[in-house]
């Protein structure tokens, strides 16, 4: 018999219909039900193999006592027989497909005289496992024994029949709407996640999922987990509540060896009222099945209970589940109004088999010497893992990956740049560095020194600079830096020092104006404040070459600031300003050096995908003489004792700031707030001391004023928002108030303490607010025992997330998928290592151009171009 003897559709049709009228042995035109599948299984494809054909014998013995049996019997000999019915399709269909993929061998070697081996000869595997990478002998394309998990059944497909599989599986680039499973339809509404393409659905990874892998005994359940159990079914009843008509309910009473459960689904709607729709539930689970259910454990009035568990009819209970969310882990995607669940999976299982074509970028060596799965084999588990095992391998090299091309985009972004030789060449020593050095009243810290010589040493080679200097607070970067000015200054070159408020660009001006004049160097501040004849005034000094120093806001990257000759920029606070102002300003130049600042301390992880394409230098030293700033959590209870601390402080002749917080979405509401507290210090609190006023709704001028009566002690203390968070510096104020400081972000707070421990004597800084929660407690706690800019840093991103650390919702970050910078910074580490070892063998991916490919693919989908703008 061949594979067109058997009519596939209408025997799985005969069995459809039949449970679905409930077991009743439907007779038709010719023969009973059980006759006509008696008859059909005696007669199995000469195709199957030997135990194949064996189980359709013993199939049809038992179609042939059918009439006989009870309701749960035919109930199970029917799923056993679709079952059977379904693997055998798939057999024969293989089977057949060799066959016509032989002829079509013989035909191409008959035409074309080539050798059996010619097209199937696998290409050469590398069979060192030692990393860094060979030159030869890695492997470009999926390895020959590399397998693919199917869903349905969780049994592994070997890729031995790899060019069958590609005929049948569609191309990656295929369009959802073309695919029968799918359709234009559904493809319409795939396409609102953003899904057109199998390529699409495949890389559109679960946001979670739920372990339904752990089976377990119904004794066993414990409310709160997820979990799998098999019962028989003992009661099933589907009614109308008598106390609403348009609900309908489904109470299943499942038993194993150790106890029952009861199971309920409610169903709202007239509808669900039919007599006839409740019969056929009710046909679905009949008293005797064996059913497989998985779901939340829940208490309930019964005792405990499955939350509306997903459920499979099994043939007895040692049989396979072939359900997509019955016993196994599964996957939760992403969704939007219309799109639904199973849409997804249906789509995601369609697709699967595309994974054929996929080749794997990531060289065998690499895999092998960090342990990570096969690409094809990451992205089959990903969404339909075996178990967690399985899903965690999975993740793992998806998370690599994301974080990989990530971190080889940036290194060669820095390779590139520094192929580029035609920055200017500064001279690191010279007269004006060395009378500066002569003019400091202190003795440099070893970490000012030691980022001073790398700076330095990059300024002698033509390949521009493109340093990021941290330091914690009160750490010395603005010494650091006009180091570095002044060696351009000497060598010839112009410099320019951009810092993102007027405050923090007015606070750099005064400190260099002190420096510069004893220097005998002008040096001018261009703000949005500047009056228009001294604007006009320094564009023709910095355009003849007469002023070699401008510090300024983004006014500098203004269309009509022209350089004469710029060699080196300066930027404070970076992270601040955007990836296209950053830029101006450098184009204002002929690759000129870039030196960016931060004072804002930057955990590792978020460093590396920030900044990777940059060399980092640290200030991790702060210099002799600072005290450690004495930090308290104050509940708005105990606000007298921080009155009396400011008290106290302020009639010894020091000077306090309270900062109240400033919400964007609320900024007229806290001003008011602000000026209420203002007025209410000055009056009530502490009339015999002159209280200041400072917000961001000032003018740049009635800034200043308030500011210098503070730095000249005409003011004790300043009520102020957060625009005193950098660039206030009055070394005589040594308390610091924050209000409500749960609001707050803790690198936040670490930058507004840095305004005080500015002198010699100690300082305090108090925290007062009501946390409502322990989270929130917790992180305020963290500021009590820490002076680490960095330790703060880390802490904060946990408790926040990366794209608050800086200030900002995500800007500039990459939009990953699965990874996190939080919980993946192990993987991060390995991604850049991997990354640096790539590059040192082939800087230009020539070796291996799938990784290139993925490169470019990768920054134009996933980072969206940010990183490499």
């Amino acid at each position: 018999m061949t594979n067109d003897d058997i009519d596939w559709l209408r025997l799985q049709k005969a069995l459809a219909v039949e449970a679905e009228k409930g077991f009743v042995d439907l007779v038709g035109k010719q023969y009973r039900f059980s006759e006509f599948l008696c008859l059909s299984f005696g007669k199995p494809p000469a195709t199957l193999s030997v135990e194949e054909r064996r189980r359709w014998q013993e199939m049809a013995m038992q179609f042939a006592e059918y009439h006989q049996m009870t309701q749960e019997e035919r109930q199970s000999l029917v799923a056993a027989a679709r079952r059977c019915l379904h693997l055998s399709q798939q057999v024969s269909e293989q089977q057949h497909l060799y066959a016509l993929g032989d002829i079509e061998d013989k035909e191409t070697r008959r035409q074309g005289g080539q050798g059996s081996n010619s097209s199937h000869q696998p290409p050469a595997t590398s069979h060192s496992s030692d990393f860094p990478l060979s030159s030869t002998g890695v492997q470009m394309c999926a390895p020959t024994d590399s397998r693919i998990i199917q869903p349905k059944t969780s049994t592994l497909v070997s890729t031995k029949s790899s060019e069958i599989n590609q005929r049948l599986a569609p191309s990656l680039e295929q369009p959802l709407t073309r695919l029968p499973e799918i359709g234009a339809r559904r493809g319409e509404i795939l396409a609102k996640l953003g899904l057109y393409t199998v390529r699409d659905v495949l890389l559109y990874y679960p946001r979670d999922h739920i372990n339904y892998a752990r089976q377990v005994k119904i004794c066993d359940l414990e409310a709160g987990e997820t979990a799998t159990l098999v019962g028989t079914v003992k009661k099933c009843q589907c009614f109308t509540s008598p106390r609403n008509a348009k609900l309908s309910i489904l109470e299943i009473v499942l038993k194993d060896n150790t106890g029952q459960i009861r199971i309920n689904y409610f169903f709202a709607g007239g509808r669900y009222s039919h007599r006839g729709w409740q019969e056929q539930q009710k046909r679905k689970y009949p008293p005797g099945a064996v059913v497989a259910a998985s779901g939340l454990v829940k208490e309930s009035k019964y005792g405990l209970t499955l939350d509306k568990p997903a459920l499979e009819v099994l043939a007895h209970p040692g049989d396979t589940i072939d359900s997509l969310t019955v016993g196994r882990v599964v996957p939760i995607y992403p969704l939007t109004e219309g799109v639904g669940a199973d849409m997804v999976r249906k789509a995601v299982t369609t697709a699967l088999p595309s994974l054929v074509h996929l080749k794997d970028p990531l060289p065998k060596a690499l895999r092998d010497y960090y342990g990570f799965v096969e690409v094809r084999e990451a992205i089959a588990n990903i969404h339909f893992p075996a178990d967690t095992d399985a899903l965690e391998l999975a993740r793992r090299r998806l998370v690599f990956d994301e974080f990989f091309y990530l971190q080889l985009g940036l290194l060669q972004r820095q390779y590139k740049a520094r192929q580029i030789a035609n920055s200017a060449v500064l001279s690191p020593s010279g007269q004006l560095v060395e009378k500066f050095y002569q003019l400091l009243p202190f003795k440099l810290t070893g970490a000012q020194q030691r980022v001073i010589n790398d700076i330095l040493n990059d300024l002698k080679k033509s390949v521009p600079m493109n340093r990021l200097v941290q330091g914690d607070v009160g750490s010395g970067k603005t010494v650091v830096a006009v180091v570095a000015i002044l060696a351009a200054i000497q060598s010839g070159y112009q410099g320019a020092l951009m810092a993102p408020t007027e405050v923090l660009a007015e606070q750099h001006y005064r400190k260099l104006v002190g420096w510069f004049n004893l220097l005998h160097l002008p040096v001018e501040l261009l703000t949005g404040s500047t009056p228009a004849a001294k604007r006009r005034q320094i564009h023709a000094q910095l355009e003849t070459g007469e002023l070699p120093l401008l510090v300024g806001t983004h006014a500098l990257i203004q269309d009509k600031v022209i350089f004469q000759r710029l060699g080196l920029v300066v930027i404070d606070e970076q992270h601040r300003f955007g990836v296209g102002q950053r830029a101006r300003l450098q184009q204002k130049g002929e690759s000129p050096h870039v030196l960016t600042m931060t004072a804002t301390p930057i955990p590792r992880t978020l460093a590396l995908t920030l900044h990777g394409d940059l060399d980092v230098s640290q200030i991790d030293e702060l210099p002799p003489g600072r005290q450690k700033i004495h930090t308290t959590v104050l509940s708005s209870k105990e606000r007298s004792h921080a009155y009396e601390l400011i008290l106290r402080e302020v009639a010894q002749g020091r000077q306090a700031y309270i900062v109240l917080p400033l919400v964007e979405e609320s900024e007229k509401l806290d001003l008011k707030a602000a000026v209420d507290e203002f007025q209410k210090l000055q009056e009530s609190i502490f009339p015999q001391f002159q209280v200041g006023l400072l917000h961001g709704r000032m003018s740049s001028a009635d800034k200043d004023e308030v500011i210098n009566l503070f730095r000249d002690n005409q003011t004790q203390i300043l009520v102020s928002t957060t625009v005193i968070e950098v660039g206030v510096d009055v070394p005589n104020a040594t308390v610091m108030l924050i209000e409500n400081a749960e609001r707050f972000g803790l690198s936040q707070l670490h930058q507004l303490r840095g305004r005080v421990g500015r002198g010699a004597a100690q300082s305090f800084c108090l925290l007062m607010g009501n946390p409502k929660n322990e989270t929130a407690r917790q992180r305020l706690k963290v500021l009590e025992e820490s002076q680490d800019g960095f330790f703060i840093a880390e802490a904060d991103m946990r408790f926040r997330g990366p794209g608050e650390v800086l200030g900002m919702r995500q800007a500039g970050l990459p939009d990953f998928t699965l990874a996190s910078l939080i919980d993946d910074q192990a993987v991060l580490e390995i991604a850049r290592e991997a990354a640096e070892k790539v590059m040192e063998k082939d800087p230009t991916l020539q070796r291996w151009s799938l990784m290139q490919a993925e490169l470019t693919y990768r920054y134009q989908k996933l980072m969206g171009g940010t990183i490499l703008t």
